[in-house]
């Protein structure tokens, strides 16, 4: 096979002195060096019936360059958006590159958005040309694709099912790569021009929030701040071409899409994605990734599976995990408190991971990890001194859209758990008289898309106004607290920080989520999501009869183990900041549902609005 000719330019090998990048630096121009010096090496892996496929960086830049000239072909213009609405798979990155290759600029949609929101979001955005996986997501087009005239193709990743669709305004992702090489082929020297065509301070991609306080805005990130985030990236979690990496999160979340798609541009780790975001247990066992970046979700439910594991173990194995992970937690006091690691302890923690362990991480899948990294929400710190205790480094990272993904990491060689660590070299991170974090530097956003005053309500005398609580220790360590708006003042006038509280639930393997309540109330109050596989497993172990999720959540026994849960976690806070009063939210919630965010964080504010009648009556109990 012939691979594709690469763009005639000069590239930028490193950050030069002061933080800056050389001119010229963009999104493309990084994914096109990375093909001219990888060439045959494996760049990313996708699952076909049933067989991890290989694609190498030689062969993913011809698709690239097939799906940009077949987009040019079609009219496309540089600066002019496409979108993707799909699931994160290999399709989602090619279009992607080919688009950003093309000198376009690039938004994702939640594949679980409703058809109104989909119009919404090509509409504000201006979307001329519209990616999808399969007939279900073209179908949400379709539905309202006539209040979108300035769109022009919708291009299906998936025909089976549309094979026989005789439609104008749809083809297939296959005819779309054979126009493109026709298309190169008549054009010599176009391709190139295509790439060079942006410059850094250009805008590269859109990222929608999530919407939890009125419609989404875009928020527009420059090829300048994604670039210059890769190199800092590679600073504080390095990578390199023999790191095998996951792609599981949304694509059209910053997170991922920064480091799942763009970081491994930069260091050539391979990009595997998963089957479906309920295959990641399964798929994290066969990968068995040296670098693996998720959502404290994901973190809780491998916890909780060991735990529940280990309960139902026998007395020997249960003694001999009490032991190891004892020996583990001694060892990650030692590095959390920055001491030496005596030369007796080190020994007895080798004999504890090699007898018991290292089976725990093999369950897990995790067995190769150099480190863990997690954010995008607020994680336990006995969750992250549990996963040292394996002797796993575990990252915690904090940042926004509005950053560009991270701007504060806790070094490998120094991890505090509870803190998102210290500023990265990119950005400057400081604590407002408020107690606002608020961020400077060439990674924050262009602003929001057509929202001038959003934008100058977000960024003040220079600097990003986060919206997240927090203080600094002495070490330069940043510590959220809360976000501003969600600090609950008690009718006594206590001032209460609710995610303290929630992420000590959240260790429970019972509990996958809560929303503590008390705003201008005389107690505190919670609301409850339950961990379904394990509190069913708990149930049918105990004979108690259930038929569905919202019978089992009536069970008087499974209220009285929740019950348990918050009682525990009571105790470790003081008498004015305990739960008085719970209810379990009686619907299992998927990312589908509206009190979820795509990364499966509870909505506050939605969540209150939502359940208001099952909130008054707490309120209403304790008064009678």
């Amino acid at each position: 096979m012939i691979g594709p000719a690469l763009p005639r330019m000069a590239f930028d090998q490193g950050t030069p002195a002061g933080g800056g990048l050389a001119q010229g630096d963009t999104v493309p121009r990084m994914f096109w060096d990375g093909v001219r010096r990888r060439g045959s090496r494996v760049a990313l892996r996708q699952k076909d019936f049933g067989i991890w496929k290989p694609i190498s960086w030689t062969a993913l830049g011809e698709i690239v360059r097939n799906v940009a000239m077949g987009l040019v072909a079609l009219g496309y213009k540089p600066g002019e958006v496409a979108s993707v609405l799909s699931n994160t798979n290999r399709e989602w990155m090619y279009a992607d590159l080919g688009a950003l290759s093309a000198g376009g600029v690039v938004n994702g949609i939640y594949p679980t958005d409703a058809a109104v929101q989909v119009e919404y979001l090509c509409a504000d955005s201006s979307t001329v040309y519209l990616f999808v996986e399969d007939e279900e997501q073209l179908d949400k087009v379709l539905e309202v694709r006539e209040r979108l005239p300035q769109l022009r193709k919708i291009i299906v990743f998936d025909m089976e099912g549309l094979r026989e669709l005789a439609d104008p305004q749809v083809m297939s992702f296959e005819a779309l790569q054979g126009l493109g090489r026709a298309h190169h082929e008549a054009h010599p020297g176009l391709f190139e021009e295509r790439v060079d065509a942006r410059r850094p301070e250009d805008l590269a991609i859109l990222v929608y929030t999530s919407g939890t306080t009125g419609k989404p805005k875009g928020a527009m990130i420059s090829h300048r701040n994604i670039v210059l985030t890769c190199h800092a990236y590679n600073d504080f979690a390095p990578q390199s071409e023999s790191d095998e990496r996951m792609a599981f999160l949304p694509l059209c979340h910053i997170a991922e899409r920064l480091g799942g798609e763009y970081f491994p541009l930069l260091t050539g780790s391979i990009i595997n994605f998963v089957e479906n975001p309920d295959t990641v247990p399964e798929n994290v066992r066969e990968i068995q990734p040296t670098t693996f970046t998720a959502v404290p979700r994901v973190w809780e439910k491998f916890y909780s599976g060991v735990l529940i594991r280990i309960r139902e173990s026998t007395t020997l194995q249960k003694a001999a995990y009490a032991w190891a992970i004892g020996v583990g937690m001694k060892r990650a006091r030692l590095i959390e408190d920055g001491k030496p690691i005596p030369a007796s302890l080190a020994l007895l923690f080798r004999a504890a991971r090699f007898l018991v362990l290292d089976n725990i991480r093999r369950m897990i899948g995790v067995h190769r990890a150099r480190f863990l990294l997690t954010g995008a929400a607020p994680i336990s710190p006995d969750l992250v001194r549990w996963y040292m205790a394996l002797g796993l480094n575990m990252v915690e990272v904090w940042g926004m859209t509005e950053s560009c993904g991270a701007v504060t990491s806790n070094p490998i060689e120094r991890i505090k758990p509870g803190s998102i660590g210290i500023a990265t070299r990119h950005a400057e991170v400081k604590v407002s008289p408020e107690g606002e974090l608020l961020v400077k530097g060439d990674s924050v956003f262009m602003g929001y898309l057509n929202l001038p005053e959003k934008t100058a309500e977000t960024i003040r005398d220079g600097w990003l106004h986060t919206g997240d609580v927090g203080r600094v220790d002495a070490d330069g360590y940043f510590y959220i607290t809360d976000r501003m708006k969600d600090i609950i003042i008690t009718a006594g006038g206590k001032n209460i920080t609710p995610s303290e509280f929630e992420n000590q639930l959240k260790f429970s393997p019972y509990i996958t989520d809560a929303v503590v309540i008390g705003d201008k109330r005389p107690y505190l109050s919670c609301l409850v999501m339950i961990d379904h596989e394990n509190v069913e497993q708990w149930a049918q172990e105990r004979s108690i009869p259930f038929s569905d999720y919202r019978s089992l959540t009536r069970r008087p026994e499974v209220i009285a183990l929740i019950g348990e849960e918050i009682e525990k976690v009571n105790k470790t806070f003081a008498r004015v900041e305990q739960i008085k009063q719970f209810r379990l939210i009686e619907t299992k919630l998927t990312p589908e549902d509206e009190e979820l965010t795509p990364t499966m964080k509870l909505k506050r504010k939605l969540v209150g609005e939502k359940y208001r009648d099952l909130i008054e009556s707490m309120y209403a109990a304790k008064a009678a």
